[in-house]
């Protein structure tokens, strides 16, 4: 039996399509198009769509896991991170590699005001949270209408996961760079500090920004991977010997300060440097008291007879004299109105040699007046003590030069008073005296000699250079800076004590004690200078605070520790200064 023949599908469709109203013939026709397979097309459509829902959704979940994680927006988290790269910082180390200044990631929290659902309840949860955030100033910002606020800047890990669990809408951190300097007060007037952008504001730090990151800030180029370390000159190791010493002689003489550098003349570069009271750069608000300022490079004093190397240079250097010439010391120097005396009178004639040795009030005003007025400013200026010294550091004073210089400001520069200038400046000048008499610009990054070279201007004869290194050494023989004279490393100096000014007159009982040292003398390669603040008479010392009894000892115990340090081996059974300084001179007089 046979059933009923197979319907032709096909062949009923013209039909039927025929059967239809011309109307929805023409609309099936615009939406589909003729000879389509409606069903395989109606399957790939629903397809299509479940894979754009589920693509939606990836893209929601993806976005719920972002929040999550970060609970920062992504739009104000863009603009502030450009805040954050353009705040990174370059590491500052010694010469030897040790980390001075280095910058580490820190979270700082943010609220968006637009996005804080009950702003009453996040000020009280942030500042429950953060008790020392101030409520009136979050109120303030949190109920602004900016899209992006700062809350707080660096906070603790601890308090970003306090923070975190609260769960408040609008809330999120951003990590920012934070400076941190791991040496605390070892170099703090160095290296300066940075505020709370992470932009320099002293010292190495706001030179960095001067020469060329605050450029690069702003071009977008300065992030963390892209910066090499600035190396600067300072020895960490001959820093922190410097700064324990200085530490140690404040305390024992009650002196109201203590600094000291230590300078390489054949380069100009400075070892290490210390001024005391410091602070540390972790902690800014320290770095605002006046009593914590750099007192070798912001300010300016009379440097007592350290100042009479320059007055000697000059005469020696101009040929008038020589190391024989004598001078009336037999009694005190009248001029005008005032009186020119020595500490500890000789009473007769005395020798160039000897009104160094002795440090003769009387014998360096003679030799002044001996040159002439504009000779002396004019050899004093050649010198870089007339004008104000610049350097890496930003911080820098003027020296205090008389209006109108007569012969009777000569008399009392000749021997430190009447001119003041930063410490570090005569530092640069008396690395000119005795270095071969080469003016060297000083500076805080390291430098070569050969770039030294390039960078020297000749200010004083070979043969002069040669003088004054003899007139050093011989000082720590038989003179002032006895007390100074380690054995083995074949030390010269020059003391100084200078009555400070109080209220318009010198005052006997509050000095300022310096000593300038080099060692070794017959070749010198570094310069020694220890500056106390009125010091105190102790018993030991037998009621005495001029220098040779607390500022010269301290120096001593400096170049006994620091010499191992820059390598300057000890040498023994040394012949006096005359036969090993003097006999390879050009000229014995």
């Amino acid at each position: 039996m046979t059933g009923p023949a197979p319907v032709n599908n096909a062949a009923q469709k013209p039909a039927e399509r025929l059967a239809e109203p011309w109307s929805q013939r023409l609309i099936r026709t615009l939406l589909y198009g003729s000879n389509v397979d409606r069903a395989a097309k109606a399957r790939a459509r629903v397809g299509f769509a479940i894979l754009a829902f589920a693509a939606v959704y990836a893209v929601l979940a993806g976005r719920l896991v972002l929040f999550a994680v970060g609970a920062d927006s992504h739009g104000s988290r863009r603009t502030a991170s450009q805040d954050a790269i353009a705040t990174a910082r370059p590491d500052i180390t010694d010469r030897n590699g040790a980390v001075l200044a280095t910058d580490v990631k820190s979270p700082s929290l943010f609220g968006e005001p637009r996005r804080i659902i009950d702003k009453d309840e996040a000020i009280e949860l942030l500042t429950a949270t953060l008790p020392d955030l101030d409520t009136g100033e979050v109120r303030e910002r949190i109920q602004s209408r900016k899209g992006f606020v700062w809350l707080k800047r660096e906070i603790s890990a601890k308090q970003q996961q306090d923070i975190h669990r609260l769960g408040i809408p609008g809330i999120g951190f951003l990590r920012e760079n934070k400076r941190v300097y791991p040496t605390g007060n070892e170099v703090a007037h160095l290296i300066g500090l940075v505020n709370i952008d992470n932009q320099g504001i002293a010292g190495m730090e706001k030179w960095l920004d001067n020469n060329g990151l605050a450029d690069l800030h702003r071009a977008g180029f300065a992030t963390d991977r892209l910066q090499k370390p600035v190396e600067l000159s300072i020895d960490l190791r001959v820093e922190h010997a410097l700064r324990d010493e200085l530490i140690k002689a404040k305390d024992k003489f009650k002196a109201k300060a203590a600094s000291g550098i230590i300078s390489d003349v054949r380069t100009g570069e400075i070892v290490a440097m210390v001024s005391l009271p410091d602070f540390d750069p972790n902690n800014p608000r320290e770095a605002h008291d006046p009593e914590r300022i750099n007192r070798l490079t912001t300010g300016v004093y009379e440097m007592g007879s350290t100042f009479k190397a320059f007055t000697l240079a000059m005469a020696l250097d101009s040929g008038k004299i020589n190391l024989n010439t004598s001078w009336d010391a037999r009694g005190n120097l009248h001029y005008g109105k005032f009186t020119i005396h020595d500490s500890h009178p000789l009473g007769r004639f005395i020798n160039t040699k000897e009104v160094f040795t002795y440090s003769s009030n009387i014998g360096a005003a003679r030799i002044a007046l001996g040159q002439g007025v504009e000779a002396h400013k004019a050899f004093l200026a050649k010198m870089g003590q007339l004008t104000r010294l610049r350097t890496e550091l930003p911080e820098s004073a003027a020296p205090l030069v008389p209006r109108r210089w007569g012969e009777l400001n000569s008399v009392t520069i000749a021997f430190g008073q009447g001119l003041s200038v930063a410490p570090l400046q005569a530092v640069m000048g008396i690395n000119a005296l005795v270095n071969g008499g080469y003016l060297i610009p000083p500076t805080f990054l390291k430098r070569s000699e050969q770039e030294a070279k390039a960078l020297a201007k000749r200010v004083i004869k070979t043969e002069t250079s040669d003088k004054m290194r003899y007139l050093m050494r011989l000082n720590a023989e038989i003179g002032t800076a006895k007390t100074a004279d380690v054995k083995g490393y074949y030390v010269g100096g020059k003391t100084g004590t200078s009555e400070k000014v109080i209220n318009g007159r010198y005052a006997k009982k509050r000095v300022l004690n310096s000593f300038t040292a080099i060692m070794p003398a017959d070749d010198p390669k570094y310069q020694i200078l220890v500056m106390l603040d009125e010091p105190q008479a102790l018993p030991e010392t037998h009621g005495f605070i001029t220098s040779g009894w607390n500022a010269v000892p301290t120096g001593g115990k400096v170049i006994a520790r620091i010499a191992p340090l820059l390598g300057v081996e000890p040498r023994f059974d040394l012949p006096p200064s005359d036969r090993l300084i003097l006999a390879a001179s050009r000229t014995t007089q």
